[in-house]
């Protein structure tokens, strides 16, 4: 089980990197933390013996759509969280009990962490339509107006109509 844990952290941690190299530019400083929280909870933990095929993190070769790729990062964290709460309460072992509260602690940092990743993309996305809206009332060609190609989030009846002369 404490593997799997492990393997979850070491993952939360190739995508923060990932998204502090290459993702969108207002997650990279967030994306920075999270890789640091990560390695925190791979630190509180005995790392596994695993070859390096068997490490998941090593396998990920793309992130794709950030969003996405975020959601299932933290939904996989509260699912560990909780693992590690039932863990820690059926341990009779303090040294397991302890390593799972540290564990905890890092998996629900982690979380909150990428759940303030996913309220800034948001934001941003908030934001797009907000700038497509600034085109209202921008005198436009009329074959733009006659054949309806208008930039994207301008609607036809924002556009002012041009007086003939």
């Amino acid at each position: 089980m404490l593997t799997e844990v492990w393997q979850a952290q070491a993952l939360a941690q190739a995508i923060g990197s990932r998204l502090a190299v290459a993702g969108p530019p207002e997650l990279r400083g967030e994306a920075l933390g999270l890789t640091e929280l990560a390695g925190r909870g791979c630190g509180v933990l005995d790392t596994p013996r695993l070859a390096t095929e068997d490490l998941r993190a090593a396998q990920l070769t793309e992130l794709g759509d950030a969003r996405q790729a975020l959601v299932c990062l933290g939904g996989l964290l509260g699912e560990v969280g909780m693992a590690l709460v039932g863990l820690a309460c059926a341990s009779d072992d303090e040294s397991t009990y302890w390593q799972c509260m540290e564990s905890i602690d890092a998996a629900d940092e982690s979380r909150d962490r990428v759940q303030q990743m996913l309220r800034r993309l948001a934001d941003r996305e908030e934001e797009l339509p907000r700038e497509g809206t600034r085109l209202q009332g921008v005198a436009l060609p009329e074959t733009a107006r006659k054949e309806e190609v208008l930039p994207e989030g301008v609607l036809p009846e924002a556009v002012p109509e041009r007086e003939a002369g």
